[in-house]
């Protein structure tokens, strides 16, 4: 395993809420300042959780000592946590597949500037349970297969780089962003759960064989 297999949990990490709140920031009256700071805040939480996850799961191997055998233990029983947080986020997922529309807070964000945008981005990445369990359900793996930190960069980039879209969809296409951001919202509102799903899944697979190999 490398950096590779655990790339494609950002896509579960972004899909719905988190990416509409990018939308609604990019449509605003700031939409620059806005969306710099609720990429910032995001960034905050991905970074820190990810990696004290990491650190704390490559203690719990590390203290098995450098017997196979116990080494061994330990991994197992760390496949068998990741199962079960990729099982919840599965149902985590689906239970909110039609919960991910525009609640009535979004509203406010038309009017956002940097430093609420920013208190939005490390708050909504702290309690949505999806963000929460896709942190810990990569650091654990991470940590389990015994990849370095730097493998967790390209997760945490490419988790920045999808919520960047609705500003990237601003900058490069101008006035036209007026017609794709209302469309790249409704699909984040509806469609991006499957495609989450489908990761999970693919994710839960690697996780079996571990536990089989």
């Amino acid at each position: 395993m490398n950096f590779l297999t655990i790339l494609p949990m950002a896509v579960v990490m972004v899909a719905g809420t988190q990416l509409v709140a990018a939308v609604f920031l990019a449509s605003g009256d700031r939409p620059r300042r806005a969306s710099l700071g609720f990429l910032a805040g995001a960034a905050i939480v991905v970074v820190a959780g990810t990696t004290l996850v990491w650190l704390v799961f490559r203690v719990v191997k590390g203290a098995a000592g450098g017997g196979g055998g116990g080494r061994r233990q330990v991994e197992t029983v760390i496949d068998w946590v990741v199962l079960g947080l990729l099982v919840v986020l599965a149902v985590v997922v689906f239970v909110r597949r039609h919960s991910s529309g525009e609640p009535t807070w979004m509203g406010h964000l038309q009017h956002a500037g940097f430093g609420y945008a920013l208190r939005l981005g490390l708050l909504l990445f702290v309690v949505m349970p999806s963000d929460d369990l896709t942190m810990v359900t990569v650091g654990a793996t991470a940590a389990r297969h015994g990849l370095p930190w730097w493998h967790l960069v390209p997760f945490m980039l490419l988790t920045l780089l999808l919520l960047a879209l609705p500003l990237l969809a601003l900058l490069l296409l101008g006035a036209r962003a007026d017609r794709v951001l209302p469309r790249m919202r409704d699909w984040a509102a509806q469609h991006s759960w499957i495609i989450s799903e489908a990761v999970v899944v693919f994710f839960l697979a690697l996780t079996v064989v571990d536990l089989l190999t």
